[in-house]
């Protein structure tokens, strides 16, 4: 599994880091061959009421792409406590996968739609997609299939196929229509 470790606006200090390299052992022996690539985000911040760091940690899996934001003050808890979310995620997909695997009904477990790329933000590896019923389905550079986020324009019409996500629907795979 490939680790990504980003800071922006804070130094980051050995002790955060050892922090994230026992969380990603953790995933290592709990998840084996399963998650392709982890990043970990944080950000230190101003918003005095929302604590003075933001932490992002995304994972990347076959198929799938899962993402956890937290805000506080306190680094070493905000990476335990989004460590843990993760797991409950990676662990939830696993199951709706070996769900899927048995054949139930049959019916896929995403569905496929048309969307148009409304806004993209290529420095922070996601953009979002425009859904012919007016809402915003978030995805991230690792979703796009057969393509690159720098290739991509506003308005460009894709394929996705969408998921619930941390903050709402996401697309789990994005692919431009020729």
């Amino acid at each position: 599994m490939e680790l990504k470790i980003e800071t922006r606006n804070v130094e980051l200090r050995k002790g955060w880091q050892e922090r994230i390299e026992e969380e990603k052992e953790k995933m290592v022996r709990h998840y084996a061959n399963f998650i392709l690539h982890l990043r970990v985000s944080i950000e230190g911040t101003k918003h005095h009421k929302e604590g003075g760091y933001e932490l992002k940690v995304v994972a990347s899996v076959p198929n799938d792409t899962v993402v956890v934001s937290r805000k506080g003050e306190n680094m070493t808890a905000l990476l335990v406590e989004a460590f843990d979310v993760l797991s409950l995620q990676l662990k939830e997909i696993q199951r709706k996968k070996r769900k899927d695997h048995k054949g139930l009904d049959g019916a896929a477990a995403e569905t496929d739609n048309v969307g148009v790329i409304r806004k993209l933000s290529p420095f922070e590896s996601y953009g979002f997609i425009a859904s012919p019923d007016g809402r915003e389905i978030y995805f991230h550079e690792n979703a796009l299939k057969d393509i690159l986020l720098d290739q991509l324009t506003e308005g460009d019409e894709v394929v996705y196929g969408e998921t619930l996500g941390d903050k709402g629907p996401q697309a789990s795979w994005v692919r431009v229509v020729k």
